[in-house]
């Protein structure tokens, strides 16, 4: 029989309970719903086009040497890529990249004097394709460097560590390059998400010290009948700033979020368990199976029966 699901809440607090731990702890629970995982790097050279873009995997770019342009697909604009710039695109939005030596430019005059292009490219599988809200949220393409957000320190030995087991690879490479870009994946949304141009989402609330408390505590109880006096409570803020501030902070009001996060729990136990509907809408939070069957199909296109017989993997 599946054990109920344990209210942390209730555990006594500790050390580790700081609002700088509950933030680190909640992007941790966060990624583990995605379940992003590395999976392979290659080293290019210059090219004429280059095409990437595949369901549910994310794709992370480093530039080592040269100029290249980067185009997501549907989208006009063009964003210009230089050696030391690290790209990610979380949500795997197909993309191209070309050289900028087309340019007419002085810059890109001198540009194409310098070394040719070179870049490395790594792939993330997105194990669960119904976290789709939280990286969804995410902007198409995060870009450090140093005409852009800095880079943090660490990415650098990451990004040493990657060549070191691409040029010499040795028993356990595969999974030492899956393991760095996992660290690299983590690394850039840490850093964009502590910049000051940070978009309103759930990265961005983990990071903010009070709205940070409310994400924990939703994540970890999410079938509790929270209500937004209760959510302010958690970080100590009256209700009219709380609201505001989570807002402001994550992009959709308390209640929204909260029911989205529902609906992932009750994925995860439609999936992993053969708990009946009626339990499972009990479970996350929902006071009848029509209700919760209504959130479900509205969300996800299918009833939760359906979609428990009907999903990918089974």
């Amino acid at each position: 029989m599946t054990q109920p699901p344990v209210n942390l809440a209730d555990r006594p607090a500790t050390q580790a309970d700081s609002p700088a731990d509950q933030s680190d702890d909640l992007l941790s629970e966060l990624l583990r719903s995605v379940r992003l995982s590395g999976e392979r790097t290659t080293e290019y050279g210059p090219p004429h086009t280059f095409s990437i873009g595949f369901a549910d995997t994310g794709s992370l770019h480093i530039i080592e040497a040269g100029e290249l342009e980067l185009r997501i697909d549907g989208d006009s604009h063009v964003e210009q890529l230089r050696c030391g710039d690290v790209v990610l695109l979380p949500r795997g939005d197909p993309h191209h990249i070309s050289n900028a030596g087309n340019r007419t430019s002085a810059s890109a005059a001198e540009n194409n004097a310098s070394e040719p292009a070179r870049w490395l490219c790594g792939t993330f599988a997105i194990g669960d394709p119904q976290a789709s809200h939280l990286l969804g949220s995410l902007p198409p393409v995060i870009i450090l460097g140093d005409a852009r957000a800095p880079a943090p320190e660490g990415l650098a030995v990451a990004r040493r560590m990657l060549l070191i087991e691409m040029h010499s690879p040795s028993q356990g490479s595969a999974v030492m390059i899956a393991r760095i870009l996992d660290l690299i994946f983590i690394q850039i949304l840490r850093a964009w998400a502590a910049g000051k141009d940070a978009e309103p989402n759930w990265l961005a609330g983990a990071f903010d010290p009070q709205i940070g408390l409310t994400l924990s505590a939703i994540h970890r109880n999410p079938g509790h009948d929270w209500t937004v006096e209760e959510l302010a409570h958690t970080c100590n803020l009256s209700r009219s700033t709380f609201a505001a501030r989570f807002v402001a902070r994550v992009g959709k009001p308390p209640a929204t979020y909260l029911a989205h996060v529902r609906l992932d729990a009750a994925t995860e136990l439609l999936r992993s368990t053969s708990l009946p509907v009626t339990l499972i809408a009990e479970r996350v939070g929902y006071t009848s199976e029509a209700a919760f069957s209504r959130a479900f199909k509205n969300r996800y296109g299918t009833p939760p029966a359906r979609w428990r017989r009907e999903r990918p993997g089974r």
